[in-house]
């Protein structure tokens, strides 16, 4: 980006802030870093100037379409995570630096995404990462070099644990690659850690996914006891309501399988699911469809948790993060059976922006809601079972995984709710 672009992109979206907020926004001050790993509850997370959002307010201007470019430069003024899933371990560290040298100008603390794992994404529309275990974590290394001694947030590897190799449509037949994966995980996990002010969060895909006492054995396997905690939802749609509860379930398994009675010592598969009902207890597989987690069910996963898991001590639970960027109207649901594969995970039509990002929950252990997926990336080129190459849902071809769609960003933030509005900084 040239520096006239920089300059220009912050510059247009203070102008627009300014004329609907009739001056400019106060700025709170910044909190005092903790001493340590935890996630400070007055933490305001970094806002990039340069974010796709702003550009396209930028873009929106010039064309003449005033409601557009405010409505981008309103998500512009959110702070939205910074993913990185490119260039050599040095090229990282100074990205990585700058974002923390802006960070700190601003008094605020920024979230970076880890997405470079070998063997990303199956052979799935993000399909890509390192070429080898060595390369990825020498890039790893890069990142918590660029970190440093500064206060971040890390989230590892969205789907890497969810969607390990033996899940992948080509199998893993002797598990080496799965293995691969979860030491991949584990050293992330290490050298993060090492950075004294970093908290990290290991990626659990979503509550439409893995079953609870799946996810938590992961988890656990991935070396979730020297991490932060997890994150959910990120990329999902999943409602912030729904996540909330099934992230309760899979930090209760943890402790159940972990610090529970004798008997359930490493036994998370013994925990009941999102899929549970009492006539099956185990019944039910992940799946992309949605009615596969049925909420309306739940109230026996509740039951099960409180009669045989009963109440541990919150402050022996693992926390969680949750990615709210697109869940304000909740997730899609697909019309009845006009897809052979809906793929309602990808580009879902009709959604919206959710909850603003905010490390005080009200929720002892949501340690931060979040903007993790950047609003406005394609998830890829959707065919939803058809032949393609285009979308059924859109009658256009999707841009790439991770390219740019302005109308998908007008939408999400068209419909966001709540509403979108400014960010105040308060």
């Amino acid at each position: 980006m040239s520096r006239v672009r920089r300059l220009l992109v912050p510059a247009a979206c203070a102008a627009l802030a300014a004329g609907a907020l009739g001056g400019g926004a106060a700025v709170a001050a910044p909190g005092v870093p903790a001493a340590d790993h935890t996630l400070p509850k007055n933490t305001r997370f970094y806002v990039d100037p340069e974010a796709g959002a702003a550009r396209q307010a930028v873009t929106d201007l010039k064309a003449g379409k005033v409601q557009d470019a405010l409505r981008m430069a309103q998500l512009a003024s959110w702070p939205q995570a910074i993913w990185l899933d490119y260039g050599t371990p040095a090229e990282i560290r100074k990205v990585v630096q700058r974002t923390m040298l802006a960070a700190r100008a601003t008094g605020t603390v920024p979230v970076f995404v880890l997405y470079n794992v070998t063997g990303r994404d199956c052979s799935f529309y993000s399909a890509g990462g390192a070429d080898s275990p060595e390369e990825y974590r020498a890039w790893v290394q890069g990142v918590a070099d660029g970190i440093g001694t500064g206060r971040a947030a890390v989230i590892v590897e969205p789907d890497g644990l969810a969607l390990l190799p033996k899940d992948c449509p080509e199998g893993d037949p002797d598990g080496t690659r799965t293995e691969e994966r979860y030491a991949n995980v584990r050293a992330a996990v290490d050298i993060m850690e090492a950075e004294p002010k970093t908290s990290v969060y290991l990626d659990g895909g979503s509550s439409n996914w893995q079953p609870v006492g799946e996810l938590a054995g992961r988890l656990l396997k991935a070396n979730l006891a020297k991490t932060q905690g997890f994150a959910l939802n990120v990329s999902n749609y999943q409602p912030t309501d729904q996540l909330n509860r099934y992230a309760t379930w899979v930090s209760e398994c943890v402790w159940y399988a972990t610090a529970g009675p004798a008997e359930a010592r490493g036994r998370t598969d013994a925990c009941a699911s999102q899929y549970y009902s009492p006539a099956a207890p185990n019944d039910g597989r992940p799946g992309n469809a949605v009615e596969f987690a049925d909420p309306s069910t739940w109230k026996w996963t509740d039951a099960w948790f409180d009669q045989v898991v009963g109440a541990p001590p919150v402050k022996d639970l693992t926390h969680y993060v949750l990615d709210n960027s697109r869940n304000g109207q909740g997730a899609w649901v697909p019309p009845a059976g006009k897809y052979t594969d809906a793929e309602p995970w990808c580009n879902a039509p009709g959604r919206g922006i959710g909850v603003r990002p905010t490390a005080n929950t009200g929720r002892p252990l949501a340690d931060a809601y979040l903007y993790v997926k950047t609003i406005g990336e394609s998830d890829g080129t959707c065919h939803r079972g058809t032949a393609g190459p285009v979308d059924p849902e859109y009658g256009i071809e999707d841009p790439a995984a991770g390219a740019w769609w302005p109308e998908f960003a007008h939408t999400l933030a068209a419909n966001a709710s709540p509403a979108l509005t400014f960010n105040t900084g308060r």
